[in-house]
């Protein structure tokens, strides 16, 4: 059976939100790249933090997972955001560009149907820092009908840690499939 998929989200969870005062997390480093739908004279500034490639590596290495960019970012994760962290190119959900003024019109995370939709009945492990409560009641219907998800929720001005990463491959480990292999 195929690893779980590790959806991975891009802002709050690679790139941090600022603080109140304007600061990021003092590991990461700026970078200026330009979006699909940007202009070079009009970059986007993101922080990265340089770690995060070699922890997502460890993870990916491992065969663990099927990772896949679950972000606004589409195709640009991919190409602008995964090399900037020295990820090979991985794969990314097409996203529509809903005309939404929230993250959560309908009370949950916008990209929740599309995900929904896509996996079917794949088990998945989902880091975005963007879930509600009724994420997490989606993902424990899922659990209930035997599919194995675990949604990881980094506080989006911190942005993915190592624990975050432990937390993903210990679950995965407990995975049925996981022990036959």
């Amino acid at each position: 059976m195929r690893p779980p998929y590790l959806l991975l989200d891009i802002d709050g969870v690679l790139i941090p939100f600022p603080d109140a005062d304007g600061s990021t997390p003092a590991a990461h480093a700026r970078h200026d790249v330009v979006p699909t739908d940007r202009s070079a004279d009009n970059p986007v500034t993101v922080w990265l933090d340089p770690a995060h490639g070699p922890m997502l590596m460890d993870v990916i290495s491992a065969g663990l997972v099927t990772p896949v960019w679950c972000t606004s970012w589409r195709q640009d994760a991919a190409t602008l955001i995964g090399p900037l962290l020295g990820l090979p190119p991985l794969p990314y959900l097409d996203l529509p560009r809903p005309h939404i003024t929230t993250s959560h019109p309908n009370g949950y995370l916008w990209k929740r149907d599309h995900v929904d939709a896509w996996l079917a009945h794949a088990p998945a492990v989902w880091i975005d820092d963007d879930f509600t409560g009724l994420d997490h009641a989606w993902a424990a219907e899922r659990i209930a009908k035997g599919t194995p998800t675990l949604l990881v929720q980094p506080d989006p001005h911190l942005g993915l840690q190592p624990e975050h990463l432990t937390e993903v491959t210990t679950w995965v480990a407990q995975l049925p499939t996981a022990r036959a292999a």
